[in-house]
């Protein structure tokens, strides 16, 4: 059995069969980082840990502010080679650093980094265990490499889609997290048996989001591009808190 449960923007808990991976942890809000929706989940009543994984060093993505709470220190992290500091200085021993094409093990769970694109250095990456296969997407473009994943990993089961379309204002409207039209793009290409976006209500701020960024996404513009562009995938959306559970195809 396969379980997805959304916390918040692109914090997720990935259960294979008891073993649990959560994915970009943000459990705390500072200046421009600010939720639109309740948190899904504390830290403190999260599940027993398998591993977490990090794709890049934006703190709404990698909260060890928040997150070094978290009583087991021996938890495992897979995260973007480079930004291991952060999670060490927080007490968390057991870390491994990962670049796109380089894998690792979460206990049981198989984690090999994917390529990405964003305003910081980051990867994306494949889970696998117990017969499944979870792309995660952190909040990267939409970019060409990607389009490679389908001949690696021709069976995905969940593949999870930031949607945002965030684009920064002061660099020319240049867009720095792929759109829902753009994660529709990506799925037609992975052909996923599910489809759940992340990366969308959130906000920097009535006065950062006037200033610096754009939002340009939204769930239903991702249901309707997905059923246009590969109507075989099942999107569901989950409110924070919310679980999806697949079984073996």
């Amino acid at each position: 059995m396969l379980t997805v449960t959304r916390i918040i923007h692109s914090t997720v808990l990935i259960d294979f069969d008891g073993n649990t991976i959560l994915t970009d942890p943000w459990f705390s809000q500072q200046s421009g980082y600010r939720w639109k929706e309740p948190l899904g989940i504390t830290v403190d009543a999260l599940p027993h840990l398998t591993g977490v994984f990090v794709s890049h060093k934006h703190f709404d993505h990698y909260d060890m502010k928040a997150f070094k709470s978290y009583s087991d220190k021996s938890v495992p992290f897979a995260v973007k080679r480079g930004i291991a500091k952060a999670a060490r200085k927080a007490g968390f021993k057991n870390v491994t650093e990962l670049d796109a094409g380089e894998t690792t093990t979460l206990g049981p769970v198989r984690v090999t980094a994917t390529p990405a694109k964003h305003a910081a250095p980051e990867i994306t990456c494949i889970l696998s265990a117990s017969g499944f296969s979870v792309y995660f997407g952190g909040d990267t473009l939409f970019i060409p490499e990607l389009a490679e994943l389908s001949k690696k990993f021709q069976s995905i089961d969940l593949a999870l889609l930031p949607i945002s379309g965030l684009t920064g204002r002061l660099l020319g409207n240049r867009k720095i997290v792929m759109s829902a039209e753009d994660a529709a793009e990506l799925c037609a290409i992975l052909r996923p048996r599910v489809a759940v976006p992340i990366h969308y209500g959130y906000t920097a701020g009535p006065i950062m989001d006037r200033i610096l960024l754009k939002y340009n996404g939204s769930t239903e513009q991702f249901v309707q591009a997905v059923g246009k562009l590969t109507p075989g995938t099942i999107v569901r959306i989950l409110e924070p808190g919310q679980s999806l559970q697949l079984t073996a195809p």
